[in-house]
């Protein structure tokens, strides 16, 4: 059982445990003894998002990795998709990216990429994680095999370059005016370069980090800036990343917000009349719309559905062989291009749907009514209540209440303590009365944490 990882990697509040300097060190010799194998030199792409405190868990990772006798390319601050499709290029042994995605800027976090650029696997973290907890005397790089750093100075080129190439070379975005906001994170410097390199007017928000200001009050989890900015500049699109950019919501020209959901549906209809969809399936967690599943059955595709986290999104995808895949959120996995969640890549191919279109957005981008959908949390002191048996008695009369109308979906948060209820019908009377009766009976048995 992982103790450290969570869903996306390492993550929690800066200078405290588990992100402290200490952990970040002993992570960089475990990670780096368990990716050595064989007997060329080894080598870890670091990058990192724009937070203050990832220069002290940057240092202390690049500590840990040389002692084991890695060594370190170093590119600064670059979207997680980046690192991934780095690391895969370079044909390094590992990628790390330093970032907590969306969280404000006193959190930060670690996520490791394999060498085929993919998120490690439960066995491979839990394997990291007893070597930290190990004595690693003696197995240390000597001094002659200690690891040397250096810094990549064309990673952002490589980068854009990579993003361009997902747009069709027949297209180009004149004409186009766009807001793109950058959360003020990892892709403040690349996003608008590629968008303006391909013709469009970029007009940028969230683009000057200065350490503390990522995610604050913009980017995908604070959009009304970007929606605002799209009305006042007339502009045809706004782009909204978080802070490590593995993540996109749309504006339409409205200001109006498009979200995940209505993104991946947009997506598998083009790439399905193109013949482009494989498998003729696209896969989504637990929390997509109802209206997604039905829209996709009238274009006899199906809709497979995993926990939440992209990682596991990734991972079914693999198995079926698909490559469409995403979340409500933004996350937007496109096999065909990335490894991982990608919102600049996501973001061109929707362009490349309204250049070749020629609608606004508005028109073009929302393809089905959502079912209306709740969620609520409720937080607990102590264990689970989900475990308790008047909550799995009243879940039963939930679910039987909404049985063919509807769905309900009870799960624990990974990174605090509060169980999230959702529930979606057609009848939004009907979603109120599920959320509310399963919220009391949860209430009735949770100590106020």
């Amino acid at each position: 059982m992982r103790r450290l990882f969570g869903t996306d990697g390492i993550r929690g509040t800066a200078n405290s445990a588990p992100m402290t300097v200490d952990i970040a060190q002993k992570l960089g010799q475990a990670a780096g003894l368990h990716f050595t194998r064989g007997e060329h030199r080894h080598s870890v792409l670091l990058g990192k998002d724009t937070r203050l405190s990832g220069y002290m868990i940057e240092s202390a990772l690049v500590a840990g990795f040389l002692s084991a006798g890695m060594d370190v390319t170093l590119v600064g601050p670059l979207p997680t998709p980046a690192i991934a499709m780095l690391t895969r290029s370079l044909r390094a042994d590992l990628g790390v990216m330093i970032s907590a995605s969306h969280n404000p800027f006193e959190d930060n976090g670690i996520k490791l990429f394999g060498p085929d650029g993919f998120k490690l696997s439960d066995q491979n973290e839990i394997d990291i994680e007893n070597l930290m907890l190990a004595d690693l005397t003696g197995r240390l790089a000597a001094p002659r095999e200690i690891g040397r750093a250096s810094r990549l100075n064309d990673a952002a080129g490589r980068y854009v370059e990579s993003a361009k190439a997902s747009f069709p070379r027949k297209l180009r975005l004149d004409g186009m005016k766009i807001v793109i906001d950058c959360a003020n994170g990892s892709a403040y410097r690349v996003a608008p370069t590629a968008l303006w390199e391909l013709g469009a007017e970029v007009i940028r928000i969230g683009c000057t980090p200065d350490g503390v200001n990522i995610n604050d009050q913009c980017g995908s989890t604070h959009p009304e800036a970007l929606c605002q900015a799209v009305v006042q500049h007339g502009a045809h699109l706004g782009i909204a990343l978080d802070g490590d950019a593995d993540r996109v919501l749309i504006a339409d020209e409205t200001g109006r917000l498009i979200d995940g959901d209505q993104i991946l549906a947009l997506i598998a209809q083009s790439w399905a009349r193109e013949g482009r969809l494989v498998g003729q399936s696209v896969v989504a967690t637990v929390m997509s719309n109802m209206g997604l599943e039905r829209f996709l059955n009238t274009l006899d595709v199906g809709l497979e559905r995993t926990s939440v986290g992209d990682r596991y999104v990734v991972e079914r995808m693999r198995e079926l062989g698909s490559n469409v895949g995403g979340e409500q959120s933004g996350h937007m996995v496109l096999t065909d291009f990335a490894t991982t969640g990608d919102g600049l890549i996501a973001a061109l191919q929707i362009l490349a749907v309204l250049v070749e279109d020629g609608r606004p957005a508005s028109e073009v981008c929302r393809l089905f009514k959502p079912f209306p959908q709740k969620l609520k949390n409720v937080r607990f002191k102590g264990d689970s209540p989900l475990d308790a048996d008047v909550v799995q008695a009243r879940q039963k009369d939930v679910e039987q209440m909404l049985e063919g109308r509807g769905r309900l979906l009870l799960r624990k948060s990974g990174t605090e303590p509060l169980v999230r209820v959702m529930a979606e019908a057609e009848d939004a009377a009907l979603v109120d009365e599920a959320v509310n009766q399963m919220c009391a009976a949860l209430e009735a048995v949770s100590v106020p944490a």
